[in-house]
């Protein structure tokens, strides 16, 4: 495999665990009386904070790559595993789902809500030098279409998929940090 197809299939890997969250979080929201329309902004919405908040990180991270070098690099795969740990560790807490209704200032608080771990993901990118243009249009992407799905079953299902695709998120980020470690030595 070539090392751009290697490195899409990991992006496209990451974005999912990302995405993973938005997808858990608009399976909750979805069973709220939400018409089509809003579905489609909700969605969009939360894309465009999934290409941003990467974006950030991947900036931030390229500069401390060529600052601090290896020490960039631990900092960022650890990142990763206390991401991917917190991430799989809520995933179990019984919460009662959002407070806030998705739109408007709910909306903007909602997809900044599931976006922050981009920036994380996207510092660790950065210090590891990935493709930025490829990275973030994967993040977005794939935020979009699983947000739309997560709203579009949650309308149709109870959510009994919920906490186990978030955990899902946290497992693959977790393994992407401890690859990341694993390189450095």
């Amino acid at each position: 495999m070539s090392t751009l197809a290697a490195e899409l299939f990991t992006l496209l890997l990451m974005a999912f665990a990302l995405g993973m969250d938005a997808f858990s979080i608009g399976l909750g929201m979805g069973m709220y009386k939400l018409r089509l329309r809003q579905l489609f902004y909700i969605g969009i919405t939360v894309g465009v904070f999934h290409v941003v908040m990467p974006l950030v990180g991947m900036l931030t991270g390229s500069f401390l790559s060529d600052t601090f070098g290896t020490f960039a690099s631990l900092l960022g795969g650890v990142l990763l595993l206390v991401l991917g740990i917190q991430m799989f560790v809520s995933s179990f807490r019984n919460d009662d789902g959002p407070a806030l209704a998705p739109v408007g200032f709910g909306l903007f608080v909602f997809a900044l809500s599931v976006s922050l771990d981009s920036f994380s993901v996207g510092l660790s990118l950065g210090i590891f030098g990935a493709r930025t243009f490829v990275a973030i249009a994967c993040f977005g992407i794939v935020a979009t279409v699983l947000t739309w799905l997560g709203l579009w079953l949650g309308r149709h299902v109870q959510g009994w998929l919920g906490n186990y695709s978030e955990a899902l998120g946290g497992a693959i980020l977790f393994a992407f940090g401890l690859k990341l470690l694993l390189a450095l030595f």
